[in-house]
C-alpha cells in the first residue's frame, strides 16, 4: 500500500513529463534521497541503493543484501542484489519499461547544490537506455515549501533578529560611552545571549565586522581573533537563527553603522548603491508577479548585480544576490544566482530566499543588505523582520 508521504511525492512528479523519480544514495552523499528514504541512524549504512517512485502505481526498491532491510519501512517490490553484476541485473527490473526519470543531477553542473548522484552512477542508468532528468524542479516543490506554521514561526525569528540588530548597536554605543574595551567577539556573544534568552538555535555564531574585515564576506570573529570598535570605524554584522523546535526555518539578516555622527562620503556612497541594488531586486519580482509572469532565480540576480554594474563597482560584487532559505539556512530552493552558478528556477509560492548584494573593497569595508523574502500562496512578496534598512545607523558615543 502506498504511504500519504510516497502519494505526495507522486501527485508533485506529475507535474513533469518523466515517469518517476529513482532516488540513489551511497554512505549518505544524497541528502534528498536521505530525507526521502529516512533510514533510522542505528542502521548501518554502507552500501548503495536505488528506490524508484514513478509517477503512477508501487515503488520498487534496490538493496544490497546485507542490508536487504533498511528500506523495509517503506512501499514497494524489494530488489536483491549482492555483486556489481546483480547491481546492473537489479536496476534492469527496477527500470522495466521506464525510458525517462528524474535523478539529483544538474547538466553542466549548472545547480551544484542538486549535484547529489555521481558521473559513474548517471553513466550506468544511461547505459540502460534512460533519459535522465535533473530533479531540481522536483526537490525545490518537495524540500523548499513552507507550512504555515513554519513561515509564522520564521516571521516571529525575523522580528526577533531586527530587535536583537538594535541590541547590538546601542550595546556597542553604551560600552564606548561607559570609556570601556568592546571587540566583535564581545558584540556576537551579545547577540547569542539576546538567542538563547528567547530559545533560538543557530548552526553558526553571527557575525560582527569592523573595518577591513567587513570586506570579506565570510569573515568570523573568534574569542582568539577579533578586532576592537572605535569611534569613526564601519560595523557590519550578519546574523541568523531559527526557533529551538522540530522542523523549525531560518531567518537571515545583515544590517551596518558607523560609530559616530559624521559618515564619510565614500561609505554613504557604497550604502545607496548596495541598498538600490537590493531595491531593484525585489522590484523586480514583484513586477513579473503583478503581470502574472515567473520570476527565475538568475534573472533576480541579473537585476541587482546590472545595478551595481552600472555605478562601477561590479567586481567588487563577488557572490550571489541570494539564497533559498529552509531548516538549512542554505536551503534547497531556487537561489538567486546567475554568477556562481546558473539557477534557472523558477521562484514558486510558499519559498522564502534572501536578497543580499554587498560590495566589497579590500582593506576598507564592506557593505551588504541582507532580507529575507518570502512569496506567499498568492504569488504575494512578503519581506520578514520589517522595517528593513534604509538609513546607516549612527552609534552614538
Amino acid at each position: 500500500m502506498i504511504s500519504e508521504k510516497i502519494y505526495s511525492i507522486q501527485k508533485e512528479i506529475s507535474n513533469f513529463n518523466y515517469e518517476g523519480w529513482l532516488l540513489y544514495n551511497f554512505r549518505e552523499t544524497n541528502i534528498f534521497a536521505s530525507k526521502v528514504v529516512e533510514i533510522p541512524d542505528s542502521f548501518s549504512k554502507t552500501r548503495r541503493y536505488f528506490y524508484f517512485i514513478p509517477k503512477n502505481g508501487e515503488p520498487k526498491k534496490l538493496v544490497h543484501s546485507i542490508e536487504q532491510w533498511n528500506l523495509d519501512h517503506l512501499p514497494g517490490e524489494k530488489i536483491v542484489f549482492s555483486s556489481w553484476s546483480s547491481l546492473v541485473d537489479g536496476l534492469k527490473e527496477l527500470l522495466k519499461n521506464v525510458k525517462s526519470i528524474a535523478m539529483e543531477y544538474s547538466p553542466m553542473n549548472a545547480i551544484p547544490y542538486v549535484s547529489k548522484v555521481d558521473a559513474g552512477t548517471i553513466e550506468l542508468i544511461k547505459s540502460l537506455g534512460i533519459k535522465i532528468e535533473s530533479s531540481a524542479d522536483l526537490v525545490q516543490l518537495i524540500e523548499a515549501r513552507w507550512d504555515n506554521e513554519q513561515s509564522s514561526d520564521q516571521f516571529e525569528t525575523a522580528k526577533m533578529l531586527r530587535e536583537t540588530v538594535d541590541i547590538a548597536f546601542n550595546f556597542i554605543g553604551d560600552e564606548i560611552k561607559k570609556g570601556n574595551r568592546v571587540t566583535e567577539y564581545d558584540v556576537q556573544q551579545r547577540m547569542m545571549e539576546n538567542f538563547k534568552k528567547f530559545d533560538y538555535i543557530t548552526y553558526a555564531e553571527p557575525h560582527c565586522c569592523v573595518n577591513g574585515n567587513g570586506a570579506n564576506p565570510h569573515y568570523e570573529p573568534t574569542k582568539e581573533k577579533h578586532s576592537e570598535i572605535k569611534k569613526g570605524d564601519y560595523v557590519l554584522i550578519d546574523l541568523w537563527a531559527k526557533k529551538n523546535k522540530p522542523k523549525s526555518v531560518y531567518a537571515d539578516i545583515t544590517w551596518v553603522a558607523f560609530v559616530g555622527d559624521e559618515i564619510p562620503k565614500k561609505y554613504q556612497e557604497v550604502f545607496d548603491i548596495v541598498k538600490g541594488a537590493r531595491d531593484s531586486a525585489v522590484k523586480f519580482i514583484i513586477d513579473k508577479f503583478e503581470k502574472g509572469n515567473s520570476a527565475r532565480g538568475c534573472d533576480v540576480d541579473d537585476a541587482a548585480r546590472n545595478y551595481i554594474n552600472s555605478f562601477g563597482y561590479g567586481k567588487y560584487f563577488v557572490h550571489r544576490t541570494g539564497h533559498s532559505i529552509g531548516e538549512e539556512i542554505h536551503g534547497n530552493g531556487a537561489n538567486m544566482d546567475n554568477y556562481e552558478t546558473n539557477d534557472q528556477r523558477e521562484i514558486i509560492p510558499r519559498t522564502c530566499f534572501s536578497i543580499e548584494p554587498g560590495i566589497y573593497l579590500p582593506d576598507e569595508f564592506g557593505i551588504r543588505l541582507e532580507i529575507d523574502v518570502f512569496i506567499t500562496k498568492e504569488k504575494k512578496v512578503f519581506i520578514p523582520g520589517e522595517p528593513i534598512q534604509t538609513e546607516i545607523v549612527k552609534i552614538k558615543v
